[in-house]
Formats: structure tokens, sequence, C-alpha cells
């Protein structure tokens, strides 16, 4: 091109255009009552489907429509033409194009359309972060708004694999219960033979900080974090446990959840779904007929008995508002993890560190499921998207050859017992694992506020009791937490103290997720010594004494807002009965108690370096309000169209 013409070129062969084409041969499977009684849209579309190339007589059969967040644009061999925002998302086409061609070996016709998710690991500690939890809402509506713009399809397959994408996807296809729906979960990377677990990489800044890396060990480990192309996190945080609370609720066939990314198990669990919905079609099988309030009361069991992440307590409530039913409360939580032991032993929460897909290999869901069953904590009449009853899916899965050939693959390749990674519910006693969540409440959290008890290191737990008090460091910025972390500036953090993150809750920067800062503390030898409190929420990777969504929220009016330095904090957390407290009780060297720091917090003022994070967009400022006229972080952070009318209504 010349670089004096912008229109000037090298390639006179683009002069050369068609105006007029031959068109698709042969003729659509019209009748006369169709061209009589039909819309005219249902008639175009055939138009359509001729001219993207569709065989004309093929048409007339069940459409089905897969949806998935596939991102990137892949060549043929697999190599990048354009990187997509991380592995999660790289491989989902593949998971498309085999569910694509199950449907039409099955004599159906296939769509496809996507919408693509960001990486909350790639937004860590950035301004990405602001949209992270405001885009599942968008998505969701986006992609129901797929779902009916192609009113003649007969079902639906949703494919998914992270942190915001997959939760997206399960409201989607909730809020079109009256459809046939499978949801295929995008599977998990591997991690490196040799190297570092992309939870673990994700604190390299902070160590390096410190001398614990070098800069060429910092680059070596990096590179090779991700050791596959495709797939989630390698650990249990939101994208493994989204998966598999998408398979406990009914969503997924079964045993499908955490399965590696491009591998031929993974490939066939496309196919197999692809069958499912497609039996559903036939037999009159409905969305609605799975997913009820017994299939989200096995969902927050199955998360309990995984240790799962915290954003599940944002997502549950989310899909099941989608369906119609009851958003289960902070009480429904509190009671299923006083009653469901943890089972299962991986990153990041141990007691032995399993990536993910020694899970999926040691019986994933069903085999805890099968655990559950026997500790007569599951609804089992329940339909699963197989269209058999839980009850008959559990008896099937335990006899199977599936179960016995990968558990014992799991022996043979990596030497693990399947029941050193999914414990049976003796073994999970003896050992003494501690409950997933515990919902501490007090003066500076009067709402509540949660912290996965799970991942609190267990030197600092005594006879099932977790105890600290120390002095207040409060930010009001992400960044100047890390920054205080990395030991930058006059205001380090050292062992003993409460970091205090507020300010960062919906209304400040959209709830951002903080992993960088629970990152930094696990890998420095003084960090569990730590604890955190924050109005904003954790990743599903986070470890320690980390109690998030405290409520209400520094901006609004929460006394998270009215905390200073040096004030001092009492965290209590009894982990046998699952209940906890956070308290304001003195000042530097003055110790009351917490009825003192009640009254204390009611005659301070809000700190006046609050205020919404700069450059908080616009778009999750009106996602903030929405969310809190239907029913806050709580509820879900939904939007709960009928409050939000009702509060319009009372406007003059």
């Amino acid at each position: 091109m010349a670089a004096d013409n912008p229109f000037e070129t090298d390639d006179p062969s683009i002069y050369d255009v068609q105006t007029t084409a031959a068109g698709p041969s042969g003729t659509l499977p019209f009748t006369e009552s169709m061209l009589l009684d039909r819309p005219s849209g249902d008639l175009f579309g055939w138009s359509q489907d001729a001219g993207m190339g569709w065989d004309p007589a093929l048409l007339g059969r069940d459409e089905f429509l897969v949806l998935s967040t596939m991102g990137g644009l892949r060549s043929p061999d697999g190599k990048p033409i354009a990187l997509g925002y991380h592995t999660g998302h790289w491989e989902v086409g593949l998971l498309v194009e085999a569910a694509a061609r199950e449907i039409k070996h099955l004599d159906g016709v296939p769509f496809a359309a996507f919408c693509s998710d960001p990486c909350d690991g790639r937004t860590q500690g950035t301004s990405g972060m602001f949209d992270s939890l405001p885009y599942r809402n968008d998505a969701a509506i986006v992609l129901r708004r797929l779902i009916r713009s192609l009113p003649t399809r007969k079902g639906l397959i949703g494919v998914a694999t992270c942190d915001k994408g997959h939760p997206a996807m399960m409201m989607a296809l909730a809020g079109c219960g009256d459809l046939p729906s499978v949801l295929v979960p995008g599977g998990v990377t591997l991690p490196p033979t040799q190297g570092e677990d992309a939870a673990k990489i994700q604190s390299i800044g902070a160590r390096f900080s410190h001398g614990m890396l070098t800069l060429r060990e910092a680059a070596e480990l990096g590179c090779r974090a991700c050791a596959t192309p495709g797939g989630g996190c390698q650990f249990l945080g939101t994208a493994a446990t989204s998966q598999v609370v998408g398979e406990a609720i009914g969503l997924s066939v079964p045993h499908s959840a955490l399965a590696p990314s491009g591998q031929p198990i993974w490939l066939d669990l496309a196919r197999r779904s692809a069958q499912a919905v497609v039996q559903q079609s036939k037999h009159g099988v409905r969305l609605r007929d799975i997913l009820t309030d017994s299939a989200i009361h096995n969902a927050m069991v199955v998360h309990a008995a995984f240790g799962g992440s915290t954003n599940l307590l944002l997502h549950v409530p989310a899909v099941a508002h989608a369906a119609g039913l009851r958003r289960p409360s902070v009480a429904d939580w509190i009671e299923v993890n006083r009653q469901t032991p943890r089972l299962v032993s991986a990153l990041p929460n141990g007691p032995i560190d399993h990536p993910t897909v020694r899970v999926f290999l040691a019986g994933g869901v069903p085999e805890v499921m099968l655990h559950l069953r026997e500790l007569g904590l599951l609804k089992l009449d329940v339909l699963t998207a197989g269209g058999i009853s839980l009850a008959e899916s559990l008896d099937a899965w335990a006899s199977s050859e599936r179960r016995a050939k990968l558990r014992q693959h799991l022996r043979d390749r990596d030497g693990v017992d399947p029941d050193e990674v999914i414990f049976p519910p003796a073994a999970a006693v003896s050992r003494k694992i501690p409950r997933t969540l515990v919902f501490p409440i007090g003066n500076i959290a009067p709402e509540g506020s949660v912290v996965k008890a799970t991942s609190i290191d267990p030197s600092l737990i005594v006879e099932g009791h977790y105890l600290h008090t120390g002095p207040a460091r409060v930010f009001t910025s992400e960044t100047a937490a890390i920054a205080a972390i990395k030991g930058k500036g006059e205001r380090s953090i050292k062992a003993g103290d409460v970091l205090v993150l507020a300010g960062c809750g919906p209304s400040g920067t959209g709830m951002e997720e903080t992993y960088q800062l629970t990152a930094a503390l696990k890998y420095l030898e003084w960090g569990k010594h730590v604890p955190i409190i924050t109005d904003a929420r954790f990743s599903g990777v986070s470890t320690g004494a980390c109690l998030g969504h405290v409520g209400p929220e520094a901006l609004a009016d929460g006394p998270i807002g009215k905390l200073l330095d040096d004030d001092l904090i009492e965290i209590a957390i009894d982990l046998d009965n699952g209940t906890g407290s956070v308290n304001l009780i003195g000042h530097r060297d003055q110790v009351h108690d917490a009825s003192w720091g009640l009254l204390q917090l009611a005659s301070r003022q809000q700190r006046d370096d609050l205020g919404a994070a700069e450059g908080l967009p616009t778009d999750t400022r009106l996602w903030s309000a929405l969310q809190r006229l239907s029913g806050g972080t709580w509820g879900g952070c939904v939007y709960d169209s009928e409050a939000i009318l009702a509060k319009l209504a009372t406007i003059p």
C-alpha cells in the first residue's frame, strides 16, 4: 500500500469484484401449510441455512442450539491465529464441534453461537476486575437473547468453563426452563510435570520482591504453569467449583466436570451431552423438570463436600433466581455446611494438593455423591441430565467400568490412591478435615461475612478453633494493600496484623476479586499470620483466614468503612460448629470488648478516603445499583426485574 495514499494497493486482483452468484442447488422442503401458516422468519431462516451451505434436503429436522464461551482463533493444527483471554475458552470450540457433529449424526440440525468471557486471573489487580462480576449478568442476558433469537430451536447445549462464563451459562439455561438443556463443562488444564500450578504462579511478584525467586526462576516457572492449552485452572477455584456445581445440580451429564481438556474422554462428554439433549427432547423432558429446589440443595451439599469457592455463594442463588426458584439464604448455607463433611483433597485446600485432573480420575462428582448418599444428605429423586433419577445414576456409576478403569488408571499412572483424593466419610473425620464455609458476624459485619474455613492453615487451629487478635491495617484500594505486602512504603504489613480492605464491594469496585493479596500472603513465611477482612470477594483458590463479602459494604455505610489503623480486631472461628465472629474490641493498647466496639463504631463517621474506585465504569455503577435493589450480595447480585420495577413505581 502506498504510504501517501491509504486507498492504493499492490494487489490489483482485489478490484475484480463479483456481483452475482448461482446460489445453492436444490429446493427447500416447503409445504403448502408452511407457506400459508408459518411466519416469514421461519421461511427465510431456511433460505439463510441453505445459503450457509447446509443441504436443503436435510432441513425441517429438529434444530438444536449450541451456545459457548469460546474465545480466540485457532488454526487447524491448534496454533493461535489470535489469542483468547484464557486457556479456559481456547479449546471450547472443539467441544462445540463434537456436539454439533453428534446432533447431525442423530438427524438433528445444529446451530452455534457464542458470547466469550474474560479471565479473572488476567485482570487481578487491574481495572479489568471492575467488570468481572458484572459481566456475568450481562453475559447471561446476551445468551438468553441469543436463545430466544432462534425461535425454532428444540433444545439447548451450553459449553462453558471458567469463573464468570460458566455461571452465566448456567443462568442463561436456567432462564429457559421450558426447553431441554444440557451444560458441557470445558474441563481443566494440566499442571506441569516440573514447575508450579497456575495458582502459585500468581504470587511470583510478591515472592520476587521478598527475594524468594530470581528473575530467571520467575520467568521459567511462569512460562510453563499452564501446561496444556485448554481448560480451566488446575485447582479447585471458582471455575472448577462451578463445573462441579453444574453437574451436581443436574445441568451436566454425570462425570463430566473437571475432565482434562483436549483429550478423548473430554470430547466424548460433548457427544454424550448431545445424545442427552436429543433424548430429553424426544421424551418431553424440560430443564425445569431437572432444575428444582431439591437440585439446588444437592448442589450446595456437593459444594460443601468439595471445599468449593466462596464465589458460588453468588452464583448458586443467581441460578436459582433465573429458574424462578427460591434463592438459598445464608441460613441455608450455614445448615448445609454444618452437616456436610469435606471429602475432597485438592489444590488449594489440601490436605494433599492434588490437581483437579486427579479428582476427575478418582471419580469426580458422582464418587463424592456416592459418599453423600451414604450419609443421607442428598435428594435422590431428582432427575439428572441423562434423564434418569440421581439414585439410578449413582447405582450405575458404582458398578460402571468407567469408574473402575479411571480409578485404577490414577493408581497406575500417578501412584495415587483414589481414596486419598476423595476421602470416604470415615477417613475425612479421622483426618479432622475442617468443614468448608463459616459465616462470621459481629460489629464489623452485622449482615455477615464468609470465610472458607477449610483453607485456614492447620497450624493455627487449636482444638477446632481459630482465634486471632491484632491491630488493623486499613486500606481502601487493593493497589495500596499489595504494595504494603510487598514491603513498599512506610505501611508495610507484618505478622499479627489484620489487613482490612474497605470500599471494594459492589459500589466501590464492582466487588472485585482480591486473589493477589491472598496468593502473596500464602507464599510468604509469615503470611499465614495475617488475616484479611474485606467487603470485596476472594478467588476460589484463595487461602488463609480471609473474611469476604462483609456486609453492609463500606460505601453503604457499613462499619467496615469506619475502621482505623491500630484498631484491635478479634476474629474467632469455631470450625467444628461452623460459627464465627469478627469484632472491633479496642484500640492500640486499650482492650475492651465487642459491646464497646459496637458503640465506638456507631459514634464514628465513615473514613474520608472512601469512594468509588477511580475509573469505575458507568456500566458497573449501574450493575451495582440494580443488584442492590435485587437482594444484594447475599441474594446473588442478580437483576430482579420485579423488585426494580416496584422501586421505580414509587418514584413520583
